[in-house]
């Protein structure tokens, strides 16, 4: 769902138009525009975007100020900094967004609170003290009345580039649990990274390049690996870390199952087998057959032991199936099975390993977001899906999360990558003979722990995070993911 309103308190549709009065150098002209926009909304909770527009002398500072009308709360907010009175709202630039010059705009979203009955738009808005009306007022000046020019109401529209804004890892470390794997070959996870995002190699020539963003936070420039693949096949073999970390992941040595390839190593992915839209511009995703497997061992920062983990990853309904193992996350650095407990990673398919290993089916037919906790695909702590409310997540988007506090918690979500917020089928404790958590330090895509590679699936983004994510925390990234349109 999503709702947009345009505020303009008074005179809603007005923008200041031909011979506005000029104030003298003492006397700035004021006049703001909001629009007011509900990205999502779920049970409990809604995201919302802001942009505010100036329409008066260049702003250097400012304060965007309103009331709610019906006791929502801001709970999370990126681009600036709040503060909240009772229904008072006041949101603060960053300082990389104080300026806003005369006719350009300041973006900022947030995640709030509702009462799950009414969720209206706030009546008014001020800017820096300046009720936003839509239209420009210059104080009256004290100085003696001169000829004083006149001049159009500005008519440059918006910057077509948006000033930064907070991507999923940016979010994670505002809630103090850091990315420290950062992967997509999609879009940046970052606001302000700049660098590679995959690596390809083309079969003719056996060459490589590296396909980056379109701007720093954007989406893969797809053009680069069109061009480079042109009359040919191409495989990805790389995907980059975007964290300082350089947790890059290429494809898998191999280890006890051996891969399709050379020597018992996994094999890439089709470059060309996935391509979609993500905010309106083309990109790749990430096909895994069975036999492709990515991997790093012993990345450098990754949760061990019993440290608290948390993990996301965009994925799809639209190519699952029920062996091991598509998963994200970690896993040992032999690529061995050493036991239980030794790795931690979302599985994404239509396994119900209890089911078939122990008569404990499952309740529908999948897929679903599991944990793999090593020798076991664990939809709650005791194992299969008894849930009748979980009989299987069909998204052509969909966002998986899992998040481990490494010895007395795991916790399942799973939400629709496109709208919407997250639902969470199981929290809590760890099945028995897992705590404390045993995890080791190579990243994985696309393979178990000891580099089973009969799963299927799709990857687009994913992120491994140091520490155990708040609620609050993975709501704001969820809305993130929404608002970076998949299609």
């Amino acid at each position: 769902m999503k709702i947009r309103w345009v505020v303009a308190a008074a005179a809603a549709s007005v923008l200041a138009g031909g011979g506005i009065v000029t104030a003298t150098a003492a006397h700035a002209a004021a006049g703001c525009h909001v629009d007011y926009t509900i990205s999502s909304q779920w049970p409990g909770g809604f995201g919302a975007g802001v942009s505010v527009s100036n329409l008066g002398d260049p702003v250097d500072g400012w304060r965007l100020s309103w009331t709610f009308g019906a006791g929502q709360t801001v709970t999370q907010l990126w681009n600036g900094s709040y503060t909240q009175s009772g229904a008072a709202v006041t949101v603060t630039n960053a300082a990389y967004n104080a300026g806003i010059p005369t006719g350009g705009s300041v973006n900022f979203g947030f995640n709030g609170a509702w009462n799950n009955s009414s969720n209206p738009i706030p009546a008014a808005f001020t800017l820096n003290g300046v009720t936003c009306t839509g239209t420009v007022t210059t104080p009256p000046t004290t100085t003696t009345p001169t000829a004083v020019p006149t001049s159009d109401a500005p008519t440059t529209p918006p910057p077509t580039t948006p000033p930064p804004t907070q991507q999923a890892c940016d979010i994670y470390a505002a809630g103090g649990t850091p990315c420290i794997g950062a992967h997509s070959t999609t879009r940046a996870l970052f606001a302000s990274y700049n660098g590679p995002l995959y690596q390809v190699q083309r079969a003719s020539d056996k060459a490589y390049t590296n396909v980056g963003a379109l701007s720093a936070g954007g989406v893969a420039n797809a053009a680069t690996q069109d061009s480079f693949c042109a009359n040919t096949a191409c495989t990805i073999t790389k995907i980059y870390d975007q964290t300082a970390n350089h947790n890059d992941l290429p494809i898998s040595w191999g280890g006890l199952w051996k891969g399709p390839g050379p020597n018992g190593a996994d094999v890439g992915a089709d470059a060309e087998a996935l391509p979609i839209t993500v905010g309106g511009h083309k990109a790749y995703g990430v096909k895994v057959t069975p036999g492709v497997g990515y991997r790093v061992d012993n990345a450098k920062n990754a949760p061990t032991g019993s440290h608290p983990e948390g993990i996301y990853m965009i994925t799809s309904s639209n190519y699952v199936n029920q062996w091991c193992c598509f998963d994200y996350g970690s896993g040992e650095n032999s690529h061995t099975d050493t036991g239980n407990a030794t790795m931690n990673a979302i599985e994404w398919g239509t396994a119900c390993w209890f089911g078939d290993w122990a008569n404990n089916p499952c309740v529908g037919t999948g897929p679903w977001v599991e944990a793999d906790l090593e020798n076991g695909m664990y939809h709650t702590n005791t194992g299969s899906n008894k849930d009748p409310n979980n009989s299987g997540v069909h998204f052509p988007f969909v966002s998986a999360w899992e998040k481990n506090n490494g010895t007395s918690n795991f916790t399942l979500k799973y939400g629709n990558a496109t709208s919407g917020g997250l639902t969470t089928p199981y929290s809590g404790a760890l099945p028995n003979g897992y705590s404390p958590m045993k995890t080791e330090s190579s990243l994985l895509l696309g393979t178990g722990g000891d580099n089973s590679h009969s799963g299927q699936g799709e990857f687009f983004e994913g992120a491994i995070t140091t520490g155990f994510p708040t609620d609050a925390t993975e709501n704001a990234v969820q809305a993130s993911l929404v608002a970076a349109a998949y299609h």
